[in-house]
């Protein structure tokens, strides 16, 4: 009797064991499901949508148009990177991409076509405490992003949760080690480009 108790005991307690296993995973996964469709996630995937689809078409606006807009939606793209909730991916998860090395080619060729004289800037390379000013591309640079960002978006756009969880673990990701230094590279020389300072202005520092 005694023994038939005890063991009785030992398979509530492993079946109270596998029930809370369970639930936590049930948990996890949901908490990352919810993450992946929140207000800061939806505001993230708007902005990223709207700097692709501007920059598959850059080439039909003039330069100052072109500049102008990217001045402005890359400190928003920086902002929205950097508060995106940390994700976790699902367990089967490659790391899945879309933008080819052609079509890669192809956005920086048309970026590089509206301002070719000033595409050019100077930048640190900050990773390897580099004190010696790199010659660097803003149309390389944008093209880097559009890759990033355009990944993200059309992950992001399939109907499955656990795709939209991917995705914002990648954006993520990607905002600390690619896309996030890009921009940060960048504007500098936008601003540089977009705001000259003049000669009377100078006086002033």
């Amino acid at each position: 009797m005694c023994n038939f108790k005890a063991g009785t005991d030992q398979i509530n307690t492993f079946a109270r064991i596998k029930i809370y296993k369970i639930n936590h995973i049930f948990m996890t996964n949901t908490a990352s499901s919810e993450n992946s469709s929140s207000a800061n996630v939806i505001d993230m995937f708007t902005v990223a949508n709207e700097f692709c689809l501007f920059t598959e078409k850059a080439e039909k606006y003039n330069a100052d148009e072109v500049l102008q807009y990217y001045v402005k939606i890359c400190p928003l793209l920086y902002l929205k990177g950097a508060i995106l909730p940390d994700v976790e991916p699902d367990e089967d998860y490659y790391g899945e991409r879309f933008v080819n090395e052609d079509q890669w080619e192809s956005i920086y060729n048309s970026l590089l076509s509206v301002f070719p004289e000033k595409d050019e800037f100077f930048t640190l390379s900050y990773e390897n405490a580099d004190t010696v000013p790199l010659k660097a591309s803003i149309s390389e640079h944008l093209a880097d992003v559009y890759q990033d960002l355009k990944d993200f978006v059309l992950l992001y756009q399939k109907n499955l949760a656990y795709a939209k969880q991917n995705a914002v673990y990648e954006c993520k990701t990607l905002f600390k080690s690619h896309w996030g230094a890009r921009i940060a590279c960048l504007l500098p020389a936008l601003h540089a480009i977009a705001f000259p300072v003049e000669q009377d202005d100078e006086i002033l520092y």
